[in-house]
């Protein structure tokens, strides 16, 4: 559909745009046109853009922040961190004691488990020294008491371990 624009229609399109009214108003206005005619025409026209409505130029106010939303604090560097930070690392302090010594008796292979026994892998699973702890799970887990407070810690816990920087 090719639009004809006489001069009359130009002068009205004019006046119109300059008094703020929607490219969808104007072709209203005008009849027999698209939205996409006038913005086209006012394009090749070169109208300015028009000022904006006294009320979209007034900034809206604000929502207030609700009391249970919390801002957590971004870290400030970005990008490849893995060489960012280093560590102090005593070399000669003695390694930490095991917590958890496991006998024996209690000692599962791969062949010997059960949903009666602890499945937490102990050791280098490529060594003749690797087994699973083997001790009473707790009801409904995989693991016993111990392995469980292990595995299952609560996410503060897990940032309480992280190294400090």
């Amino acid at each position: 559909m090719t639009v004809t624009w006489t001069d009359e229609r130009v002068e009205l399109l004019k006046k119109l745009w300059a008094d703020g009214l929607s490219a969808s108003q104007i072709a209203a206005e005008l009849g027999g046109i698209t939205r996409n005619a006038v913005i086209g025409k006012v394009h090749r026209l070169g109208l300015s853009g028009r000022a904006k409505s006294p009320s979209s130029a007034s900034q809206r106010p604000r929502k207030a922040r609700q009391s249970h939303m919390m801002r957590v604090a971004r870290p400030s560097m970005r990008g490849n961190t893995a060489l960012a930070y280093a560590y102090d690392v005593d070399v000669d302090a003695e390694p930490e004691p095991i917590e958890n010594i496991i006998p024996m008796g209690q000692r599962r292979t791969l062949l010997e488990l059960s949903e009666d026994t602890c499945r937490w892998p102990i050791g280098d699973p490529s060594t003749q020294d690797f087994f699973f702890c083997g001790g009473k799970p707790i009801a409904s887990l995989p693991y016993c008491s111990y392995h469980s407070r292990v595995a299952y810690q609560p996410p503060a816990a897990r940032r309480d371990r992280r190294p400090s920087r």
